[in-house]
């Protein structure tokens, strides 16, 4: 399989007024072209540290990473949907092409492609206090795609909604990027959620964070997250996840 991402040796401390705080220890990985790759791992274990790494937000104490492409095109979508009150969903989905401007009329075509694709097209004038959490996200999601991002870094994007809807925005976004191809890196605490959408698991281990197992994930009529989720492997991995991260209770 193609890889369109490999990290190297990557470390990352954090100097504060007090000590020297070590989050991430010597890891190293290979993202496959076309797959949904979650980083599953204690809270504060260093799992979003590794991905503002590579989003260019934070830069690696040492090590490095590179991609198989030239000038990739990287899109970050946070636990929080981020988006302005006082603008229309269709303006906000625009944002990310305006700050690279590409705010062209054929890339503002596309998004109205991506609104009328995903059903969103009745809301596009509607403000973000109009929509539900489901809703928000997945325009937040839109906006992101809307730049064309070769690899797509997810950072716990359902965290903030309740179980239902969390349900059914993981079943959406899963569908829309396999739809569109997007190579994905994912971060959640949620050990169901990660089963049910993954292609490979990479279980951290507690800070200073590294590799401590990779599962590829089989499931028996694998189709969407919530199908998933009665796959008769499913159990199996979840116990063995739990176990891997290692909570005490």
């Amino acid at each position: 399989m193609n890889n369109l991402l490999e990290i190297h040796h990557i470390t990352k401390n954090y100097i504060t007024d007090k000590e020297e705080i070590k989050a991430i220890k010597d890891i190293t990985l290979q993202v496959h072209k076309g797959e949904i790759l979650t980083l599953v791992g204690s809270s504060g274990c260093g799992k979003s540290s590794l991905l503002s790494i590579l989003a260019g937000i934070d830069t690696a104490t040492s090590g490095f990473f590179q991609f198989h492409k030239e000038n990739p095109v990287i899109g970050y979508m946070l636990q929080n949907d981020a988006l302005f009150p006082w603008l229309t969903i269709y303006q906000n989905a625009l944002l990310g092409l305006k700050i690279q401007k590409k705010d062209t009329i054929e890339n503002q075509e596309y998004v109205k492609e991506l609104f009328k694709k995903y059903k969103l097209e009745e809301f596009m004038n509607k403000k973000p206090s109009e929509l539900s959490g489901g809703m928000k996200q997945r325009v937040a999601l839109i906006r992101t795609l809307a730049i064309k991002p070769d690899i797509l870094l997810l950072d716990e994007p359902f965290s903030a909604l309740d179980y239902q809807s969390r349900l059914a925005v993981s079943d959406d976004v899963f569908n829309i990027i396999k739809k569109e191809n997007i190579t994905t890196i994912m971060v959640s605490h949620d050990i169901a959620e990660a089963i049910s959408m993954s292609d490979r698991i990479v279980v951290l281990s507690k800070r200073p964070c590294y590799v401590k197992k990779i599962y590829d994930i089989h499931l028996t009529n694998k189709k969407n997250p919530i199908e998933n989720r009665k796959a008769p492997e499913f159990k199996d991995y979840y116990n063995q996840i739990w176990k891997d991260l290692d909570i005490n209770v």
